[in-house]
Order: C-alpha cells, then sequence, then structure tokens
C-alpha cells in the first residue's frame, strides 16, 4: 500500500503528534516511578498556576514539609524522614506535575495555531480536540487520585482513581499514536478488506484491560505478596480469593484475587494473540506489526514473572510498566493497520 507525499505543513503536524507521543510515554514512566518511590503524596496541594515553581527558600522547604507531616503517610511510611529525604520525593511529583503543564501546553498551542491557520486535516478537527480535551480531563484525575491520599487515615491513594489515572493516560496514548499514523500515512480511508477487524479489537479491550488490572496489582502493592509462579503459595487458585463480602470487591480490593485476575488475563491475552496471529498470516502488513506484538508481548509475560520472582523490585517494576507503554504502541499500531487495511 502506497500513500500521497506529504505536504510541508502536514509532515509539521505529523512531527507534532510524534512529539506529543513521545512526552506521554514519558508521563507515564514518570507517574510510575513517583508512584514506586513513594513520592505521589507528597505536595499536599493543588496549585495549577503557582505550583509551577518549587520552594525557592529553606523556610519555604520547611513549609511545605510541615504540611506533608500532617498527612498519615508521612508517620506509617516515613517517620524517619529529613528535610533532604523530603527534597528527592517532593523532586518526583513535582516533575510529574510539571510535565503534565507542559503536556498541556505542547498540545493546545499547537492545536490551536494549527486551527486558526486552517490547517488541521479537513474534517478532522474534532478528533484533535478531543484529545486536547483528555488531557485537560486528566490533571483533574491527577489531583482527584492525589486527594484520596490525603483523607481518611489512608496512605496510599485509592487503587480505584489510580486506576482510572493510569487507564486515561493510555486512552490519551492510543489517540495520539493512531492520529499520528494517520497523519504521517495521509488519512487513509477504512477498508472493507477480510482482515481480522473484531479479532483485533477484541485484543486491544484484554490489553487494556490488563493495564486497569495492573494498576490495582500496583495501588494494593500486591507484586510483594504471592512471590512464587506458576502457584500461589502452592495452590493455582489462592486461598483467600473469595474472602471478602459481597464478592464483587474482591475483584479490586483483594491483594490475593487482584494479583490471580491479573496472571490469568495474561494468559488468556497469550492464547488470543495466537488466535489473532493465525488469522492475520494472509495479510502482510498487519503479520508484520502481529510479529513485533508478540514479541514484546513474550518480553513483557517473562519480566512480569521475573518481577514477581523476585518481590517487586523497584527498578524491575518501572521497567515492567514501561515495557506495557511499547506493548501497547505496537498494539494501537496493528489495530490501526487493521482497520485500514
Amino acid at each position: 500500500m502506497t500513500y500521497p507525499a506529504l505536504k510541508k505543513t502536514d509532515a509539521s503536524i505529523r512531527n507534532w503528534l510524534f512529539f506529543m507521543v513521545v512526552l506521554v510515554t514519558l508521563m507515564i514512566v514518570l507517574g510510575g516511578k513517583t508512584r514506586l518511590t513513594n513520592s505521589g503524596l507528597s505536595i499536599t496541594e493543588w496549585a495549577p498556576i503557582s505550583g509551577a515553581l518549587p520552594p525557592l527558600s529553606f523556610e519555604a522547604w520547611l513549609l511545605e514539609f510541615e504540611k506533608y507531616k500532617q498527612i498519615p503517610e508521612f508517620s506509617a511510611e516515613h517517620p524517619d524522614m529529613d528535610l533532604e529525604g523530603f527534597k528527592v520525593i517532593y523532586f518526583w511529583e513535582w516533575s510529574h506535575r510539571q510535565l503534565g503543564r507542559l503536556i498541556g501546553l505542547a498540545y493546545a498551542l499547537p492545536f490551536f495555531y494549527f486551527f486558526f491557520r486552517k490547517r488541521l486535516p479537513e474534517g478532522q478537527t474534532l478528533k484533535f480536540f478531543s484529545i486536547m480535551c483528555l488531557i485537560g480531563v486528566q490533571g483533574g484525575i491527577g489531583w482527584w487520585m492525589v486527594a484520596s491520599g490525603l483523607v481518611n487515615d489512608r496512605v496510599d491513594v485509592s487503587q480505584y482513581r489510580l486506576a482510572t489515572h493510569l487507564g486515561v493516560a493510555f486512552i490519551i496514548l492510543a489517540g495520539l499514536v493512531w492520529l499520528w499514523r494517520n497523519q504521517a500515512e495521509g488519512w487513509p480511508a477504512p477498508s472493507n478488506s477480510e482482515v481480522p477487524k473484531k479479532r483485533m479489537k477484541l485484543l486491544a479491550g484484554l490489553v487494556f484491560l490488563q493495564i486497569v488490572a495492573g494498576a490495582f496489582v500496583a495501588g494494593l502493592k500486591a507484586g510483594r505478596t504471592y512471590n512464587t509462579w506458576p502457584l500461589m503459595d502452592g495452590d493455582f487458585v489462592p486461598a483467600g480469593y473469595s474472602s471478602m463480602d459481597p464478592f464483587w470487591r474482591n475483584m479490586f480490593e483483594n491483594i490475593a484475587a487482584v494479583q490471580f485476575n491479573h496472571r490469568i488475563l495474561a494468559y488468556i491475552i497469550l492464547v488470543v494473540t495466537i488466535w489473532v496471529f493465525v488469522a492475520a498470516r494472509p495479510h502482510k502488513r498487519l503479520k508484520k506489526y502481529m510479529i513485533v506484538f508478540k514479541g514484546l508481548l513474550l518480553w513483557q509475560v517473562l519480566l512480569g514473572i521475573y518481577v514477581l520472582l523476585t518481590g517487586d523490585a523497584l527498578w524491575l517494576a518501572l521497567l515492567h510498566q514501561f515495557s506495557a507503554v511499547f506493548l501497547w504502541i505496537s498494539l494501537i499500531m496493528a489495530l490501526r493497520v487493521a482497520h485500514k487495511a
């Protein structure tokens, strides 16, 4: 399949979208680093404008540190922390929020420039605008998540809100990747050719569900227990799987059930991937994308097992999340090829 040559203006939009894909990827990884270092609650106020500057004096640092000492996390997890230690975790959370501000500006300013100069692809403005709205909403979700860890004697943010925050981040990333590839290939029309579109959609849905399930594992620190594989402390289904009442709470609040579900989803995704690949073999372009996805999926599964067996080591857990981003990007690109093939 060949596509028409891009105009200079088209190339500018393509490069902008690629830059946004890079920024959002960095944001997801930095968010993982912030969570894994227990830094997310170090800034106890939401100040979108004034918060762009860190404390600039010793007195200002002491004030921020005193605010942090008032929340339950400090006494539960960092009672011996000094000011220098606080500066470290403050840096990670401040960097995360600062990158969020950059992403908002890096998307909104070029969007309005291209919009008012009438350089956006005809009939596609709403798609570009929707991404900008999602980015704005994501900022609010981020504070909504952090706020959940500042009240009711909690020492961590709500796993429900963490999953929402991560899920929206991956939706934004998917949208940006889709727009970027459409722009790079001249906005080809959807095709009615015989490709496994329904199977691809099912696979994408399962992978997204697995990403959200991973957020529940992270939010409950479920990776630090049941550090055996393939069994969970000698059982395939852990003994405490359904210990909570009503039953649905186990899916989101029971460490044993959350980790088990994450494992099972990985097995299901492996089987469905093989099923999709068999159907994709006659389609050369889609087959190439699926080979890349299969390789990344196998790496991600093996890495996940290794993370579990090592007791959720920080750098390995971060690598696992980083790999998930590339796995997701490869799948979205394959899904798009199936849609356009």
